[in-house]
């Protein structure tokens, strides 16, 4: 159980980020849900978080924005007094084969999905180690372990965050603090749904257990990783793929 845990999960308002935000709340977390565009969502998340008897709140911060993502964590440890859980979610997708891939799309992505997580990551590591403890989980991807045409620069940026998870899970693991990644495959999310039938069915024909996994599965991943279950785990890159990586 997490009870009287305070959380930050970024990118929460939808997807993956919000059934993470739901999953520790379950748990008895005090979830801050972290939005850049949906406020509405956002809110929606909170109120179903509220459902469940947990509390928490919104903030709208782009991660990859450092003094943000510092005044961010700096007003979430003010109001709660503590910051036990960060899950790096927030991101995005700019695909196309890297002959057409403008330097523009190659930077938002990597600024969002890599920068973003060493942002909030150096944000909230003074309070942790202030506290002796903490539990980071970033969400990384199985295209930065298997790589992926057409994703060179959401490749690159989810690869980069399985090295930042290690190297942090080294520098901070004296203190009590563990950082692990969870590398989700296909997903049924808002960002796969508007893949067309044939490269849905080119995809699952890729995926051994033979169908594309749900928000919950990931949640259910990052929740053990922020409880007391998984105190001797740091470091890893564990895949919630269907078999993918095998």
């Amino acid at each position: 159980m997490l009870n009287g845990k305070i959380a930050l999960v970024t990118g929460a308002a939808k997807g993956i980020g919000r059934a993470i935000a739901l999953a520790l709340a379950a748990e008895g977390a005090v979830v801050v849900v972290n939005y850049n565009g949906s406020r509405e969502r956002a809110e929606q998340t909170l109120e179903e978080i509220r459902a469940l008897g947990a509390d928490g709140c919104v903030y709208q911060c782009n991660v990859a924005d450092t003094e943000a993502a510092l005044a961010m964590v700096k007003e979430v440890t003010a109001r709660y007094g503590r910051l036990d859980i960060l899950v790096n979610n927030a991101g995005i997708t700019r695909d196309n084969l890297i002959m057409k891939m403008s330097e523009e799309d190659f930077d938002a992505v990597i600024n969002a999905n890599l920068k973003g997580c060493f942002n909030t990551i150096k944000a909230v590591s003074r309070q942790m180690l202030k506290q002796r403890a903490g539990r980071i989980v970033n969400i990384t991807s199985v295209s930065g372990i298997l790589g992926n045409a057409g994703q060179a620069n959401y490749a690159s940026s989810k690869a980069g965050v399985i090295g930042l998870t290690k190297t942090m899970a080294r520098e901070l693991a004296s203190r009590g603090i563990t950082v692990n990644a969870v590398a989700p495959g296909f997903v049924d999310t808002d960002m796969t749904q508007v893949l067309s039938d044939s490269v849905k069915e080119a995809a699952t024909a890729q995926i051994p257990l033979g169908r594309f996994g749900k928000p919950e599965d990931i949640a259910n991943m990052v929740a053990y990783l922020a409880s007391e279950k998984a105190a001797y785990i740091t470091g890893q890159i564990i895949s919630v793929d269907g078999g993918m990586a095998i």
